[in-house]
């Protein structure tokens, strides 16, 4: 059975490297993945990055992977096909929980 999850993302483009630098928390308690990559937000190159390394870091083609809102901004919304939230959380580590 697959099932599909939605991952919310800050991408910092132009970051010198491809990394996850992990979790963090927005000021309304949301929590977000930092993501950095070396291509620069020309022409969808930083998402088109960001997509690539989320799939190899995930196990995942990246055909299953898709921005569903924010491609042309610094927060974006990620569907993940083919990876439950279980497995989510093996590869990225556990989101934090929101803050009251």
């Amino acid at each position: 059975m697959t099932s599909q999850t939605r991952l919310a993302v800050r991408l910092t483009p132009r970051g010198g490297r491809e990394a996850i630098e992990g979790w963090a928390v927005d000021g309304e308690g949301r929590p977000y993945l930092k993501v950095r990559v070396a291509a620069p937000p020309v022409e969808g190159a930083a998402n088109a990055a960001l997509l690539v390394l989320l799939a190899k870091t995930l196990g995942v083609p990246k055909s299953s992977l898709s921005i569903v809102s924010g491609a042309g901004a610094r927060i974006k919304m990620v569907d993940v096909g083919d990876c439950d939230v279980l497995s989510l959380a093996r590869a990225l580590g556990q989101p934090p929980g929101r803050v009251s």
